[in-house]
Formats: structure tokens, C-alpha cells, sequence
């Protein structure tokens, strides 16, 4: 492999235009093409100028014969991209979720593994201070765990087409649901066993249901619930919930204060999703006499926050480490894979109106 990795990108939404951008400052990568179906009709970023454009997958991929691809085009299209540039001697990057079901989310590991390639999946809270943080304080609350997470966006403006087309792909719960189950699997270490799901359907553009709520529950005790919602309708209140209990108190994030704009929700700023102003631990020792708590409650604060630029750009320099230095990635891959299967049992447990056990 030559000194710089040959990148090819893959999409060209919000994802795709901030990994290219961080592909096109990072030393160690050089982009060799653009692939996006309407690549040669639509405005390309200032920055990503004069690279070769394709609209066509497997055109770009012999072209272009680059050591490595970076998917970030839409959900139903991800396992078939990854297997196709693997076969073709291809490390992959990866938008989550891996794929939209268990069955082609294993072949792609498997691939990985049998053709020796990297394969890094964007679980970017997995490379954010704040949240790696909140896991870290989170693991010393004890067991059993109680956690709370959502992610509601209102979708106007910007937002509007993306979640809808977002939705022929994937449900809410489902398509950022991986994230967050994930960071429920890291808090625990534990299995999951049972899932329950419920959802509605307020969106008449959308074909599918576009709010969804799951319950999970693991070996260990501990349970947790997931809710998101998209769509024009959705409420501004208490649309940032990030906290875990456990019998010696609780850690929760707060939100980072912020400007509004007229026109675009709070909630459906990305970076609302993933910046924090501070994280809160609670401790739930108290006092034998009057029962009053033994310490007051500590507030770290997390200085230097990192946007959702900077964020991308640091999973593409450890993409790039992983492949320079030969990184085990067995457990990162199986991870992407078992989040997966949880937020998919909550969608079959919507459609089917019971709770799914995990085998």
C-alpha cells in the first residue's frame, strides 16, 4: 500500500460531506473519487472540488481501485457497498447501522474477517470525550442499572426531506438507536435478553412509524429505554434525556446551551444530540442520622467540547490507525452487530405486538 490510504467516499449528506472533508484534510488519506447517485447534479462542497465524480458504485470502485471506501450513503445500501469493496481488497469505513438486518450485518463481518480488511463502524459517541466519560463514571454506580436515553427531533427546514428519506431505510429507533443501545451494552457489559418496543405512526409523508420507544432488559438486572421520534410535529420538551441510575446514585448529561435559529429546531441540530456543557453525578450514600445525602452532587465540566466536524475527524484518523497498525477490531465489529439486533427486535416486537426474547 502506498504511504497515503486511497480513499474513495461514498455519499455526499451530512455524513458523507463532513467524512470527505476530513478525509481532505487528513495527510494520511488521499480521496481518489466521489461517489454519490447525484453526484455530477447536485452542488459539491467548495472543499471537494475537482475530485473524479461517479454516480455509480461498482464504475467508481474499478476505477478507482482505492485501498479504502467510506460508506455514508443510505441504510439499505450499506452491506451490499461493504461486501462489494472487501471482495475488492478494500478496508471499510462505515456509517452505522452496519445494515438494516442481522442476517446481512453478519456477512459483513464475516467478510471482513475472511478477507483480512478493517472495518470501522461511525459509532461516534464511541470516540467523544464527554460520552466515554459519562460510561467510565456511569460502570461505578453498581448493579443493577436503570438508563434513559432519547434522541427526538423536530424535523423542519433542513431536516425536513432528510428524516423523511430517512425513514424509507430505517425507523428512528432503529437507525440511531444503534448508538445509544450500544452505549447501554458498554455501561452494563452485559447480555441483553429480552426486548419490547412500541411505536406510532404521526407522520403522514412518511411511510413508516416515526416515533418508537424500546425496553431492554439484560442478564445482569439491569433494564433500559430508548425513545426517538422525527417529524414536523415533534415537541421541544425534553427532547435531551442522557442519564443511568444504579444503586450508588446516577451520571447524567446536560445539555450545552446554545443560540436558536429561526426556521430550525434545537432538537434537530446534531450537535445538540452529542455536546454536552457538563456531566452530573449524583452520589446516594446518606447520613445514618437525618438521611441527608454524605456528598453533594459533583459536576465535571467538559471544556473544549468537540463539534460534529471535529468528532468525524477523529474517527477517520483512527480509521487511519487502524489500518497502519494492523488494530483488532473483532470486538468493535461484533458490537455493531449485537446493537443492531436489539433495536431490530424492538421493531419486530412494534410489528408483531409482543416482547422478543434474544436467543
Amino acid at each position: 500500500m502506498a504511504d497515503k490510504v486511497r480513499v474513495l467516499v461514498v455519499g455526499l449528506g451530512n455524513m458523507g460531506k463532513s467524512h470527505a472533508s476530513a478525509y481532505h484534510r487528513n495527510p494520511g488519506f488521499e480521496i481518489v473519487g466521489i461517489m454519490s447517485r447525484t453526484a455530477k447534479s447536485k452542488p459539491v462542497p467548495d472543499e471537494l472540488q475537482g475530485y473524479p465524480l461517479f454516480e455509480d458504485f461498482d464504475e467508481a470502485l474499478a476505477v478507482t481501485r482505492p485501498d479504502a471506501v467510506s460508506i455514508n450513503s443510505w441504510p439499505n445500501s450499506h452491506a451490499e457497498y461493504a461486501i462489494k469493496a472487501m471482495n475488492a481488497g478494500a478496508h471499510v469505513f462505515m456509517e452505522k447501522p452496519i445494515a438494516t438486518n442481522i442476517e446481512d450485518a453478519e456477512k459483513v463481518v464475516a467478510t471482513a474477517r475472511a478477507k483480512n480488511r478493517k472495518l470501522v463502524l461511525g459509532y461516534i459517541l464511541r470516540v467523544h470525550p464527554s460520552w466515554m466519560k459519562f460510561i467510565e463514571l456511569g460502570q461505578t454506580l453498581g448493579k443493577p442499572l436503570v438508563m434513559r436515553l432519547n434522541l427526538n427531533q423536530q424535523s423542519g427546514g433542513p431536516t425536513y426531506d432528510w428524516h423523511k428519506n430517512l425513514i424509507d431505510s430505517l425507523i428512528p429507533i432503529v437507525d440511531c438507536g444503534v448508538h445509544y443501545v450500544d452505549v447501554m451494552c458498554q455501561l452494563t457489559g452485559a447480555k441483553p435478553v429480552r426486548v419490547h418496543g412500541i411505536g406510532a405512526h404521526l407522520w403522514a409523508e412518511a411511510d413508516k412509524p416515526n416515533y418508537g420507544h424500546l425496553h431492554v432488559t439484560f442478564d445482569d438486572g439491569s433494564v433500559g429505554w430508548y425513545e426517538a421520534g422525527w417529524g414536523p410535529m415533534m415537541s421541544e420538551v425534553a427532547y435531551f434525556v442522557k442519564d443511568v441510575v444504579g444503586p450508588k446514585g446516577a451520571v447524567s448529561i446536560v445539555p450545552n446551551p446554545h443560540d436558536h435559529k429561526d426556521g430550525v429546531s434545537d432538537s434537530s441540530n446534531i450537535d445538540q444530540h452529542t455536546k454536552t456543557d457538563a456531566i452530573q453525578y449524583h452520589h446516594a450514600e446518606v447520613a445514618p442520622g437525618d438521611k441527608s445525602f454524605v456528598k453533594k452532587d459533583e459536576i465535571f465540566t467538559m471544556t473544549d467540547e468537540p463539534g460534529h466536524q471535529d468528532l468525524c475527524d477523529r474517527e477517520q484518523a483512527f480509521f487511519l490507525k487502524a489500518i497502519q497498525e494492523d488494530i483488532d477490531l473483532s470486538d468493535s465489529m461484533d458490537a455493531a452487530v449485537n446493537s443492531l439486533r436489539i433495536v431490530l427486535a424492538a421493531e419486530q416486537s412494534i410489528n408483531e405486538k409482543r416482547v422478543v426474547e434474544l436467543a
